[in-house]
C-alpha cells in the first residue's frame, strides 16, 4: 500500500515537473525567442505590415481599403462583402468572394454595370475610356475581398482623372504609377502590381509638397 501510494506521488510530482517545463519552454521561452527574431529580422511584417503617413499609421500593405474618393485611385471592388457598412478603413467583421460562377447572370449584370461605371469614372476631356480598355480586376472582387494592389493597366486608364481632378500633370502622375509598380516575385510569380494605398500615400506627399 505504501508503495503505491509512493509511487502515485512519484508520477505525480514529474508529471508536474514536466507540465511546469513544457509551460516554461512553449508557452514563454519559445513565444519570446520567436518574438524577438521576428522583430530583429523581419519587424516590419512581424507588426502588420504597416504603411504610415504623416507619422501615423495609414492601414496595412496586405490588406485593400475602399471608400476612397475620385480623387484618389480606386482599389478593387469587395463585392463579396455584402452590404456590410462597416468593412472600410478595418473595421472588418467579414470578408470574403462572392462565390458566383463565371456565367452567373447576377455576376455577369454586375460585371457590365460595374464596366460602364469605371469607363465613365475615368473618362475626362480629351480621354476616354471605353469599357473594352477596362481590365478585369477593375469590376471584380479577390477571394478575399481586400486585396490591396490592382494591376499596372487599371492603375494607367485612372491616370487621367487623377491628374485631372488634382490639376497635376498626366507625365507626373504617370510617373507616380511607375515608381509604385512592383514586378512578379522573384521574377516569376505572380503578376505586376500596384498597391493602391501606397500610391495614394504618394499622391497625397506630391499635393502637399504643391
Amino acid at each position: 500500500m505504501n508503495n503505491s501510494v509512493t509511487n502515485t506521488a512519484r508520477l505525480l510530482g514529474a508529471g508536474l515537473r514536466a507540465l511546469l517545463v513544457l509551460t516554461l519552454v512553449t508557452g514563454v521561452v519559445y513565444p519570446l525567442v520567436i518574438t524577438g527574431v521576428a522583430q530583429g529580422l523581419f519587424s516590419g511584417r512581424a507588426n502588420g505590415s504597416e504603411i504610415k503617413a504623416a507619422g501615423k499609421v495609414a492601414g496595412s500593405s496586405l490588406i485593400g481599403q475602399q471608400g476612397y474618393s475620385l480623387r484618389y485611385f480606386q482599389p478593387r471592388p469587395a463585392d463579396g462583402l455584402g452590404e456590410n457598412s462597416l468593412n472600410t478603413r478595418y473595421r472588418l467583421i467579414l470578408s470574403g468572394a462572392t462565390n458566383l460562377a463565371a456565367d452567373s447572370p447576377d455576376l455577369v449584370t454586375a460585371v457590365r454595370k460595374a464596366r460602364a461605371k469605371v469607363a465613365e469614372d475615368n473618362s475626362v476631356p480629351g480621354y476616354a475610356v471605353s469599357p473594352s480598355q477596362v481590365p478585369a480586376d477593375a469590376v471584380t472582387s479577390s477571394g478575399s475581398g481586400l486585396d490591396p494592389d490592382i494591376s499596372p493597366r487599371y492603375a494607367e486608364i485612372q491616370v487621367h482623372r487623377v491628374a485631372e481632378r488634382n490639376g497635376l500633370p498626366v507625365a507626373r502622375v504617370e510617373r507616380l504609377v511607375e515608381d509604385h509598380t512592383e514586378g512578379r516575385t522573384l521574377g516569376f510569380v505572380g503578376d505586376p502590381r500596384v498597391n493602391v494605398l501606397e500610391l495614394d500615400i504618394a499622391l497625397q506627399a506630391l499635393l502637399a509638397k504643391g
